[in-house]
């Protein structure tokens, strides 16, 4: 069931999406979601807490698996992220630049305690978030038990990336004021789990 709140007749009632949706090749979908991704660094992770409400939280991306369609973040296992994932692992990640650029990725997400992964994608900057408790284990190195990789892996994602310069963009808005004209300002994308497996797997 969806929610309307009109009828436009045979005109679109969202001509932003209309005028800006693109279904590219899945090279170039892929591509420019992981190069976007890459240049963000920070995202919005969204997990589901004990008592069923939504709770955000920024984190670094610390490396991308699977092609680039797959992600991995450090957490601290006693931090409250951990519990939800553990009890819901559907997550959202949230991406955005100070250009209005976005990408939302919604998968499931693992909490992987393995010490070999954690080795792997393990960064001296993590002491800053963990602290060394001076008991010669939690010390924030790459053997601190409390660190721990989250892997999320995509089932879809959709996102939006500036098809003009910042200049471009400002005089397609301007324009639509103008004219009453959606403006033509973003490459809007989105890939089903369908094409994320592929993606996965070339």
């Amino acid at each position: 069931m969806s929610y309307s709140n009109t009828d436009t007749g045979n005109k679109p009632a969202d001509p932003y999406t209309a005028k800006n949706i693109q279904d590219p090749s899945l090279k170039e979908k892929v591509e420019d979601l992981v190069n976007f991704v890459s240049r963000c660094k920070f995202c919005m992770m969204t997990t589901k807490t004990s008592d069923g409400l939504l709770a955000s939280r920024c984190m670094a991306l610390a490396a991308k698996e699977g092609h680039g369609v797959d992600y991995i973040f450090h957490a601290n296992s006693e931090s409250g992220k951990t519990d939800d994932l553990q009890a819901n692992p559907d997550i959202n990640l949230g991406f955005l630049n100070n250009s209005g650029e976005w990408a939302s990725i919604s998968g499931k997400a693992s909490v992987e305690s393995d010490r070999t992964m954690v080795h792997k994608y393990y960064s001296p900057s993590l002491k800053a978030w963990l602290g060394d408790l001076g008991d010669g284990k939690h010390d924030g190195g790459p053997d601190d038990p409390r660190i721990v990789c989250i892997k999320v892996t995509s089932k879809t994602a959709q996102y939006a990336v500036s098809r003009n310069t910042a200049i471009g963009s400002a005089f397609e808005v301007a324009k639509g004021m103008v004219t009453g004209e959606a403006a033509q300002v973003n490459k809007l994308r989105h890939l089903d789990t369908k094409e994320l497996e592929i993606a996965r797997a070339e």
